[in-house]
């Protein structure tokens, strides 16, 4: 009953302000059609991205976890004209996925998808940044590692977003080795004794079930 009013709720605020265009709806499509799992971000944390990203007038973005590019497309709308916003992903079906999402947005000249393990692409970026915006959604295990090359390649005022942080609620088991999970409390642990990173963290529900954000600022 609970995951049914929280569909309704979140398809509510979506239709009101978050709506589909089409070029999202084909986004959508292409990746089921590919089979890529349903792991993307919903309509209303995409809005919510984007957001972030005008609010602190981002120029250069920073995505970790590609998947078929619909937080992408999100996030680059937001960006203006010489914009750019580089997004990383592992898997080579899933970058193709994204490329072609991205060409029919005609985003492509604001948009370099980087394919490989991110860990081995990050640091070639130091001469490519600051980025004012990072958000990481890839594999969990590896948050802080992300969190820190997202400190170091941002500035002082850099967004950093983290997805997925609650897992359910499992975020709150000291004894639950689900690696991640076990990512996750560690990303918190750093955020909370790294003095040059303020940060809070949101629990979501919605169509995608129960989870939640951390949302960090670099303050020096």
């Amino acid at each position: 009953m609970k995951q049914d009013r929280w569909t309704a709720v979140d398809e509510y605020f979506q239709e009101q302000l978050a709506p589909h265009d089409d070029v999202l709806d084909a986004t959508q499509q292409a990746c089921a059609q590919a089979g890529l799992p349903d792991i993307a971000v919903a309509p209303n944390q995409g809005k919510l991205l984007q957001l972030l990203a005008r609010m602190i007038d981002a120029r250069t973005i920073l995505e970790i976890g590609t998947l078929g590019g619909y937080s992408t497309i999100w996030l680059a709308r937001a960006l203006p004209d010489q914009g750019r916003l580089i997004t990383l992903e592992a898997d080579a079906t899933h970058a193709d996925v994204a490329k072609s999402n991205i060409e029919r947005a005609g985003l492509s000249d604001r948009v370099d998808v980087r394919v490989g393990r991110a860990l081995d692409i990050l640091p070639t970026l130091r001469d490519e940044g600051p980025f004012d915006l990072a958000f990481i959604d890839a594999d969990k295990v590896n948050n802080p590692h992300y969190v820190r090359w997202a400190l170091e390649l941002g500035r002082p005022g850099s967004v950093i977003v983290v997805d997925n942080v609650v897992r359910g609620g499992a975020v709150i088991d000291t004894g639950n080795d689900d690696p991640s999970v076990r990512g996750t409390r560690e990303t918190v642990e750093l955020l909370r004794a790294e003095p040059r990173l303020d940060a809070t963290a949101l629990q979501t529900v919605g169509g995608k079930g129960y989870d939640g954000i951390i949302i960090a600022r670099v303050v020096s």
